[in-house]
C-alpha cells in the first residue's frame, strides 16, 4: 500500500478532511474519493497493519486487544461494579476497530431504527438504512451441503451482493453448534430464517465478515482503502493524531477550517474548503470535539479550553452492551480453543493447516447465536413492574423515556431480541481460572444486554490529547435506571444456568457448572446473582451516543444531543461527526455492519449537500 508522507499531504489542498481512518472513517474517504474532483485526506493515529496474522486469521480473534494496534482505554472505577476498572479497547491502526473486532456480522431489528427515526431523526429508520446494509456487503451465499450441517439460513432480499465487505457463512464450526441449535429450540426458542431481514429474534448460525477466497479477516482497510489507494485524489496519512479541529467565524458562525495534527513529534495544520468529518469512534470523537472548543463550558473551563460552541451534550448519553460469562465444565474428548493456547504443537499443526488450506481451528468464530425478549423467561409481573419502573425514570427526555418504558411491556417486550446468549467452547471468562496442569475442558454462555439502562459519559481529562479521556460508563448505577439493567441480567443469568445448561442435548456434553462456583441450591438467591454480576460483568465493547443525533430534541431551544441529522454538528458549519457516537438509542446488535451502514450513509448525505449547494 502506498504510504502518503506528512510533505506530500500538507502539500495537498483538500476539500475534505477525515479524522480516524478506521470502520466508518475509510467508508466516507472511499465514497468521496469516487468523484476525481474532490480532493480527499484522512488522518490515521495509528499504524498501517497488513499482513499481521493476529489481525487478518479469524481463530486468532482478540489476541491483538492490549497490544500496540490498541489504545488501551479504561474505564474510570464504576461502584456498580464494586468499584472496579474495565478495559476499553479500541483500534488504533488504520482500519480502526474493524481490524481488532471479532468479525461478528448481523443487524438490529427494524424497530431499533425506527426507534432512532421515532426521535425525530429523518431518514434513520429501518427501511432508510437497508440499502446502506446492503452497499457495503457482499455476501457470498454457502454451499448446499454446508447450509443444511449448519442451518444456515438467510433472505436473499436481504442481503448485499456486491459491496466491499465479505460477509459469509463459515465453513467449519465447533462441535456444540448444532448441540446448541437444538437445545434452543428444546426451549421453545424458533430458529430465525431471516435474522438479517429486521427482526434478530431467535436461534440462529451468525454470519462473520471473512473473506472465503483468501479466508482472512475482510475489514475496512483491506476493502474500501486499499482497492483506492491509488486514486490520485486520495490521501491517508497514517501515525498523525488530531489535536483540534480548527474553527474560524464566518458570517458569525463557527466554521470548520481544518486540523491540526502531531507527527513524529511535530505539530502540523492542514486545511479543508469543504467540511471536516470526525469519524475518530465514540471514545475520541467527543474528545476531539471538547479540545476543539465544543462542549459543556463547565468541563471545557476546567481544561483551560475557551468555549467557542457551547453544548452540554457532548460526551453525554454514553451507552454500551454489558456481557457476562457462565463458565461450564464439558466433556474432556472436546477440541476446544483453549487447546491451542495450552499446547504448541497443536497451536503449530492448526496455523500450519491454516496456510496450506484456509481450513481447520483457525477458521472458527463464536458463531451459536440467539437473541430473547424477556418475555420469554420473565414472568409477566416481574417484566410489568420493571417497565413501571423504567417509566418512573426522570432524567431522560420525555420521547427516550415512552420508547425505553414500551420495551419492556410484555405486550411490545415479546418482538425485541433484549438479551444476546452466545456458547461456545473455550474459557471465555477473564476472572475464571482453571487450576494449573488441568486437563478439563470448559465452554462458556454468554448473556449481553442489547437495551442498556445505565448511561455514562467521556470527557477530557485535560487539554492535552495525550491524557486519556475519562470513560464513565455508569454501569448498573446512575440515574437513567442502571439498577434495572442488574435486575435483568439476574433474570438472564438465571435462565443460562438453569435451563439452557440443562437442557437436553447441550446438556449431555455439560458436566457441571464451574463459575460462578455452584453452592447449595438454596444459597443460589438473587443476592447470589447480583454479587456474581457486580463482580464479574465486563463490556460487549460497543459504546454509542456521545454524539448523539438529537432530532426533534435538538430542534428544541432547550438542546438536545450533539449532531442533526444530518450529522452537522450543531452551532458549527463544515463539521460533522460519521460513527457509532452518533447513535441515539443502543441497538440489539453487535455494531460492526451498523457502523459501515452509518458511514456509507454520512458519505451519501455529503455527496448530496455539496451537490445542493453547487446548484
Amino acid at each position: 500500500m502506498p504510504l502518503t508522507s506528512p510533505v506530500d499531504f500538507l502539500a495537498r489542498k483538500f476539500d475534505y478532511l477525515i479524522v480516524g481512518g478506521g470502520t466508518a472513517g475509510l467508508v466516507v474517504a472511499a465514497r468521496l474519493s469516487e468523484n476525481p474532483a474532490l480532493t480527499v485526506g484522512v488522518l490515521e493515529a495509528g499504524p498501517v497493519a497488513l499482513g499481521v496474522e493476529t489481525i487478518d486469521i479469524p481463530g486468532l480473534y482478540g489476541q491483538t486487544l492490549g497490544t500496540d494496534y490498541d489504545w488501551k482505554f479504561e474505564t474510570i472505577p464504576q461502584p456498580g461494579l464494586d468499584g472496579r476498572t474495565l478495559a476499553w479497547p479500541r483500534g488504533k491502526v488504520l482500519g480502526g476497530t474493524s481490524a481488532l473486532n471479532f468479525m461478528t456480522w448481523n443487524r438490529a431489528s427494524r424497530e431499533d431504527h425506527d426507534a432512532w427515526r421515532d426521535l425525530g431523526n429523518k431518514g434513520w429508520g429501518w427501511d432508510d438504512l437497508l440499502p446502506y446494509f446492503k452497499k457495503t456487503e457482499n455476501f457470498h451465499t454457502p454451499e448446499e451441503f454446508n447450509q443444511k450441517a449448519n442451518s444456515l439460513y438467510y433472505d436473499k432480499q436481504a442481503v448485499g451482493e456486491s459491496g466491499p465487505i465479505q460477509v459469509g457463512y463459515a465453513s467449519e464450526y465447533s462441535s456444540s453448534h448444532q448441540l446448541w441449535l437444538k437445545t434452543m429450540q428444546s426451549l421453545g426458542v424458533e430458529s430465525n430464517r431471516a435474522h438479517l431481514a429486521g427482526s434478530n429474534v431467535g436461534v440462529w448460525t451468525n454470519l462473520g465478515s471473512v473473506d472465503p477466497h483468501t479466508g482472512t479477516r475482510s475489514y475496512s482497510t483491506t476493502t474500501y482503502c486499499l482497492p483506492n489507494a491509488s486514486r490520485p485524489n486520495l490521501l491517508v496519512l497514517t501515525e498523525a493524531c488530531v489535536t483540534e479541529i480548527v474553527l474560524e467565524k464566518d458570517d458569525g458562525e463557527w466554521t470548520a477550517k481544518g486540523v491540526r495534527f502531531q507527527r513524529d513529534g511535530s505539530s502540523f495544520f492542514a486545511a479543508a474548503s469543504r467540511e471536516v468529518i470526525i469519524s475518530a469512534g465514540s471514545v475520541q470523537s467527543p474528545q476531539i470535539l471538547e479540545l476543539s472548543g465544543i462542549g459543556n463550558p463547565d468541563i471545557l473551563s476546567k481544561a483551560r479550553i475557551s468555549v467557542k460552541v457551547s453544548n452540554p451534550n457532548v460526551g453525554e448519553n454514553l451507552q454500551d452492551h454489558i456481557m457476562a460469562a457462565l463458565i461450564f465444565e464439558v466433556d474432556s474428548t472436546l477440541s476446544t480453543p483453549d487447546d491451542l493456547k495450552q499446547h504448541k504443537a497443536a497451536a503449530d499443526a492448526a496455523r500450519h493447516q491454516f496456510r496450506a488450506s484456509r481450513t481447520g481451528p483457525l477458521t472458527i468464530l463464536p458463531n451459536s447465536i440467539c437473541y430473547l425478549p424477556f418475555s420469554h423467561f420473565v414472568p409477566s409481573h416481574q417484566l410489568r413492574a420493571l417497565s413501571e419502573e423504567a417509566g418512573s425514570i426522570t432524567t431522560i427526555p420525555d420521547l427516550e423515556r415512552a420508547i425505553r418504558q414500551d420495551r419492556l411491556a410484555p405486550s411490545s417486550a415479546a418482538k425485541l431480541g433484549q438479551i444476546e446468549y452466545i456458547f461456545d467452547l473455550g474459557n471465555w471468562n477473564p476472572f475464571f481460572q482453571p487450576p494449573p496442569s488441568s486437563y478439563k475442558k470448559y465452554a462458556t454462555c454468554l448473556q449481553i444486554l442489547q437495551y442498556p439502562f445505565s448511561k455514562g459519559s467521556i470527557h477530557i481529562s485535560s487539554n492535552n490529547i495525550a491524557d486519556k479521556p475519562m470513560i464513565d460508563p455508569q454501569y448498573y448505577g446512575g440515574t437513567h435506571g442502571g439498577p434495572i439493567d442488574l435486575s435483568l441480567m439476574v433474570h438472564a443469568a438465571r435462565f443460562a444456568a438453569y435451563r439452557i445448561a440443562q437442557a437436553l442435548p447441550l446438556a449431555g456434553i455439560i458436566r457441571r457448572r464451574v463459575f460462578p462456583p455452584q453452592v447449595p441450591v438454596e444459597d443460589e438467591d438473587e443476592s447470589f446473582w447480583r454479587d456474581w454480576l457486580t463482580q464479574t460483568t465486563i463490556t460487549d465493547w460497543h459504546p454509542v451516543g456521545t454524539c448523539a443525533m438529537g432530532g426533534r430534541i435538538g430542534m428544541n431551544p432547550a438542546g438536545g444531543g450533539v449532531v442533526d441529522d444530518r450529522l452537522r454538528v450543531y452551532g458549527t458549519k463544515g463539521l460533522r461527526v460519521v460513527d457509532a457516537s452518533v447513535m441515539p438509542l443502543q441497538i440489539s446488535a453487535h455494531l460492526q455492519a451498523t457502523v459501515y451502514a452509518i458511514g456509507e450513509k454520512g458519505a451519501a448525505m455529503i455527496l448530496e449537500d455539496a451537490q445542493f449547494e453547487n446548484e
